[in-house]
């Protein structure tokens, strides 16, 4: 177990005043415990971010502010049984000192890992206004040296073994950019050699994409020779898991990421729907049978196999991260004959 969060964690973790404890975690039930102790090692389940004060009696105490928890509430949420993995996401808007790295990994036991993204200025083919409209051509997309200093060398460096892997999300495309994808699967294959130059062996590099037009040889040839995988997003505006599990089977034996991001019922635009329609995000108001299902079996036979498997799920996907994280560890532990 790390140390706790305090005054000497680069400001992540400021102080509390004496009479304000920090969040606490919500109290688990036997049978979510005995699920836990059941599901293999290398399976690391968890959510995207953490800073929802509607997840109360389901990973909080109490009431806390989004704010309060996405300063001090990283430690409560990492002591839920299930929860063996978060997706860093704040690391895609803005790149992440080694510091607020190391504060991340002080704050939560052995054993826990981060799914850390790529900052979108290595990862977005556009640099982006208000409300995140392209506005020009981004001069340090896919710029292998960026992602070595703005992303592996801090990430590694703090976080140390709470490392999981790296992802790197591309944003949609802009049309000369997709148009020739040979050339950015070829930028793309220096990129990620930089970043595996850069990070352990156990660190897990991979691919999440919003284009079709990536799902091809080239990124196989690629991601292989790196030493990547590819990511498994689930995402209205990429095909099916059924017409992107050829990348995974391709890639076999390795790794297995996943990213459970938006209900396909919103479409590819439906982000601010789905938070408006999920708020407080407590409830599974969409459930999505056949997508846990895929997920799990995939996880089920990666983790069986002895490969490391991360899959992180959104409050978009059905309409409560910690939910859906419960029902898909249960559905793995079945596949499993639990």
């Amino acid at each position: 177990m790390g140390r706790q969060p305090g005054a000497g964690d680069a400001g992540l973790f400021p102080e509390t005043l004496p009479e304000d404890r920090p969040p606490g975690a919500a109290e688990q039930d036997s049978a979510t415990h005995a699920l836990a102790a059941r599901l293999p090692a290398g399976l690391h389940l968890g959510t995207s971010s953490w800073n929802f004060p509607g997840w109360r009696g389901l990973v909080w105490d109490g009431d806390y502010s989004d704010k309060r928890l996405s300063r001090e509430g990283i430690s409560a949420y990492a002591k839920h049984p299930l929860f063996k993995a978060v997706s860093l996401d704040r690391a895609f808007y803005q790149p992440l000192t080694r510091a607020q790295f190391a504060a991340y990994a002080d704050a939560v036991p052995d054993g826990f890992k981060y799914v850390v993204k790529a900052p979108a200025q290595i990862t977005d083919s556009l640099t982006r206004g208000s409300g995140g409209k392209a506005r020009a051509p981004n001069p340090d997309f896919m710029r292998a040296e960026l992602a070595r200093s703005l992303l592996a060398e801090p990430a590694a460096d703090g976080l140390g073994d709470c490392l999981g892997a790296l992802v790197f999300q591309f944003s949609p495309l802009m049309a000369a950019t997709r148009n020739d994808i040979e050339r950015t699967i070829a930028d793309l294959h220096a990129m990620l050699g930089a970043a595996r130059e850069t990070v352990s062996d156990h660190v897990v590099l991979a691919v999440e994409v919003r284009d079709p037009e990536w799902l091809c040889q080239s990124l196989i040839d690629a991601s292989k020779d790196a030493g990547a995988t590819y990511c498994l997003g689930l995402h209205p505006r990429l095909p099916p898991v059924a017409r992107q599990l050829p990348m995974l089977r391709a890639l076999w034996p390795g790794p297995f990421v996943c990213r459970w991001n938006l209900n396909m019922r919103h479409g590819i635009h439906g982000y601010e729907q789905a938070k408006a329609s999920y708020a407080p995000f407590d409830t599974l108001v969409d459930p999505d049978d056949t997508t846990r299902d895929d997920i799990a079996r995939v996880a089920a036979g990666t983790a069986g196999a002895g490969q490391p498997v991360f899959v992180t799920v959104n409050n978009k996907a059905e309409g409560s991260a910690p939910r859906s994280v419960a029902a898909l560890a249960a559905r793995i532990d079945a596949l499993r004959g639990g």
